[in-house]
């Protein structure tokens, strides 16, 4: 009778080990963060005709990299029109 309560102690102590740490060890970053806002632009037509006349422009410029980008920036403020 006494090995058989030993016995049930160490396993139930070592079920309870076992718990125990499985939650302990999870990790702290298990919390999602909270989602941000995707912001929902739509293009008009106009807008995306500017885009395309400036993304043209460019090609026939053969801008690449940073210079592309400053110049289709400049250019869609302009509405389309190079500086």
């Amino acid at each position: 009778m006494t090995s058989i309560a030993v016995a049930g102690f160490i396993v139930t102590g070592a079920a309870a080990a076992a718990t125990t740490a499985a939650t302990t060890t999870a990790p702290a970053t298990t919390m999602a963060a909270p989602a941000k806002k995707a912001k929902t632009t739509t293009m008009t037509p106009e807008k995306t005709a500017i885009s395309k006349q400036c993304s043209a422009l460019a090609d026939a410029q053969k801008l690449h990299g940073k210079a592309r980008e400053k110049f289709r920036a400049d250019c869609k403020k302009n509405g389309g029109k190079p500086t």
